[in-house]
């Protein structure tokens, strides 16, 4: 089968090595697999983070998020069945989505939003799965609450679909961060309440709109330059998640405060098989029947053309640069 990958870490995403077009074999479902043939895929910022860091022996298929029919199921399954279109985030230790067909277990796909077009749906798994996982897992945000969420780097994937969720599933006041006018625009049509630039004071910003503190911090980008400000304008016994990779994080700072820390990676489920890794099934049904009844929207910024690797070395350096909005789809092979 067709797929792209990559045999050698760190090569810039200018080099034609850095990801290429190769022949690979067809895998075969295990007990619990779905078999799916890719008709779409989305393109996220940890997809460039393992081309860069991850040393690899053989080459490898990078890639999690995925649109496609299922053809072959493992004898174990049970959620799904042959003919069935689905969407899925995958495994970040299995082989990725960027191939003509790949392997998900069960308990982490979803059937597809019959609404949207493959590229569409496609843009939704991976950053619905971390949204709703940072929302109502780690920060158990009622759906009555009244607070207010500040959300760093909302134009982005992930801020874009939880700017849609806290908007229309809670009661939160949401308060996005951008910097350029675009930016800016989409995150207001995401649903934000107040959009404010991250490139200048956060606390006197936050002021003019007449608020003082935040009881919940999302910090999706950057987190280490803006640590101190975020720490300054959240509310005593505040909440502050992240899902980026700063060098370090020194949690003293929040002691004065009472403010929680929490740690949202929505591959841990798959990784650990936790006890409770059907949630993000039952995450990704409950994201399909939004969708399809016109609560959500999906989050596609750009498409940018068939499945090569060509076209996805422009999506990698497109996220790279920092300028990409919503989310990077490619269908088709």
């Amino acid at each position: 089968m067709k797929a792209i990958v990559y045999s050698q870490n760190g090569l810039p995403i200018s080099d034609e090595n850095a990801l290429y077009d190769a022949d690979v074999a067809k895998p075969q479902p295990g007990a619990r697999d779905l078999l799916v043939k890719i008709n779409a895929i989305a393109v996220n910022p940890v997809d460039t983070k393992v081309r860069k860091g991850a040393a690899t022996e053989q080459p490898r298929i990078l890639g999690w998020d995925a649109v496609g029919v299922v053809e072959a199921v493992g004898e174990a399954v049970r959620l799904f069945r042959p003919g069935d279109e689905v969407f899925y985030a995958g495994d970040i230790s299995r082989a990725g989505s960027y191939a003509e067909y790949g392997l998900v277990d069960e308990r982490i796909a979803g059937h597809k939003p019959r609404s949207l077009s493959d590229a569409d749906a496609a843009a939704l798994p991976l950053t619905s799965l971390t949204a709703w996982e940072l929302l109502f897992d780690r920060f158990e945000v009622q759906a009555d609450e009244n607070a207010a969420l500040l959300i760093v780097g909302a134009g982005g994937g992930v801020g874009s679909i939880l700017t849609q969720l806290a908007r229309k599933l809670t009661g939160l006041t949401i308060i996005g961060t951008a910097s350029r006018p675009e930016t800016e625009e989409w995150v207001q049509q995401q649903g934000a309440h107040h959009v404010i630039n991250h490139h200048q004071p956060l606390a006197e910003q936050l002021r003019a709109l007449g608020i003082d503190t935040v009881k919940y911090v999302a910090s999706l980008t950057h987190t280490d330059s803006y640590y101190t400000q975020l720490i300054e304008v959240l509310a005593p016994q505040g909440k502050l998640a992240l899902i980026d990779d700063p060098e370090t994080l020194d949690a003293m700072p929040l002691k004065r405060k009472a403010i929680s820390l929490h740690w949202e990676l929505m591959f841990t489920r798959s990784l650990f098989e936790t006890p409770d890794m059907q949630r993000q099934h039952e995450i990704l049904q409950r994201i399909s029947q939004l969708i399809d009844d016109g609560t959500l929207q999906t989050t596609a910024g750009e498409h940018l053309g068939s499945i090569n690797a060509a076209n996805l070395r422009k999506a990698h350096a497109l996220i790279e640069s920092g300028r990409a909005r919503g989310k990077l789809v490619l269908s088709g092979f």
